[in-house]
């Protein structure tokens, strides 16, 4: 790269100021608290999406307290159909640790934010740098991108050595004045949002053109390097839609570790046979096969099964869990493809 590092962190400022994103309900704040919820709700999920959940969820969680003193089952209630629903309950696991190891108060740097459960070293960056002014990297998916186009750095970052080595020039490239971290840090974020998009980035608008390695070499599209894909996997899933006459459908809470990890699902089972073997013989008649579908995960496919059958109270005393009445099912902890059966019964 031409120009030195103090140049890089002003074009991005300046950049960032002119240009950048300013009006998320998380910006303009220097609440740890919120700069957390939604760097966490950020990972691996748009952003139209935590517009939608993040004001609910602090509505209903205003502050880190709050959000400690409630059942993980409340969180993961109102947490439903966002996804990776390990992120929430990591996040009731660190509210907990916040309030129990540090008086309810935030650390105020990323070494100490990065001890504490479900924030990795990017995220704690992320929080020093917005709240505490602290002169630290980040490095999400988007910054990646935009910092391994700009240095033209072309090492598998699927390499863990790699990618410190890439932790240390994100670090080499930070602003000399920790007044201009929220906004140098912000830049980033929305320059691989906006700009330095995953396919046809849009280099002629991008602050950092004259400097960027990749577009001098005509090939951005080829950074970031990273040769470890994903194994993708598949497994059926047939599961037990049973309601009662009243509207009531029989819920189990799913166990930890495991798909749906947690939450509150309809029966699941390895196989039809495995499904009908559950109920008494007198029940199978009122079997009824709804239409399969297929629920994406990031590393596998789930092909589901629904078997629905109107059933009563007593038919299910050999299954794990319970009866949920109509005006409670909604308010708990579901997976979506759960969630959207429910809702269409």
């Amino acid at each position: 790269m031409t120009g030195g590092s103090q140049a890089f962190a002003a074009h991005v400022v300046a950049w960032q100021r002119a240009h950048g994103r300013c009006g998320l309900p998380w910006q303009g704040t220097r609440d740890p608290y919120r700069v957390w919820v939604s760097e966490i709700m950020l990972q691996q999920t748009q952003v139209a999406t935590v517009l939608e959940y993040f004001p609910r969820f602090l509505r209903r969680f205003p502050d880190v307290k709050a959000l400690a003193a409630v059942d993980l089952d409340d969180v993961l209630g109102l947490w439903s159909g966002l996804g990776y629903y390990s992120r929430a309950r990591n996040l009731h696991r660190c509210a907990i640790a916040v309030v129990q190891e540090h008086g309810g108060e935030f650390p105020r740097s990323a070494l100490q934010l990065q001890a504490l459960p479900g924030i990795g070293r990017s995220t704690a960056g992320a929080i020093a740098a917005f709240c505490f002014g602290e002169r630290v990297a980040i490095l999400d998916g988007n910054v990646k991108r935009v910092l391994t186009r700009a240095l033209g750095f072309h090492a598998d970052l699927a390499v863990a050595a790699n990618e410190r080595a890439l932790w240390d020039q994100a670090t080499a490239l930070l602003p000399n004045r920790a007044q201009a971290m929220p906004g140098y840090t912000q830049g980033l974020m929305d320059l691989g949002a906006s700009v330095c998009l995953v396919r046809n980035p849009n280099c002629p608008i991008c602050p950092l053109r004259e400097l960027c390695v990749a577009r001098r070499q005509g090939r951005p599209e080829h950074f970031p390097v990273k040769t470890r894909k994903l194994k993708r996997g598949a497994e059926s899933l047939w599961l037990l839609q049973a309601q009662t006459a009243g509207g009531a459908f029989w819920l189990a809470k799913r166990p930890t570790p495991g798909i749906w990890a947690g939450l509150y699902c309809l029966p699941v089972f390895e196989s039809r046979e495995a499904l009908q073997a559950k109920l008494p013989r007198r029940f199978h008649a009122r079997l009824r096969d709804v239409p399969p579908f297929t629920h994406v995960l990031t590393h596998k496919d789930l092909h589901l099964h629904p078997v629905a059958a109107q059933l009563p109270a007593s038919a299910l005393a050999g299954v794990e869990g319970a009866w949920v009445a109509a005006d409670r099912w909604a308010a708990l902890g579901l997976p979506a493809p759960i969630r959207t059966l429910l809702s269409r019964a």
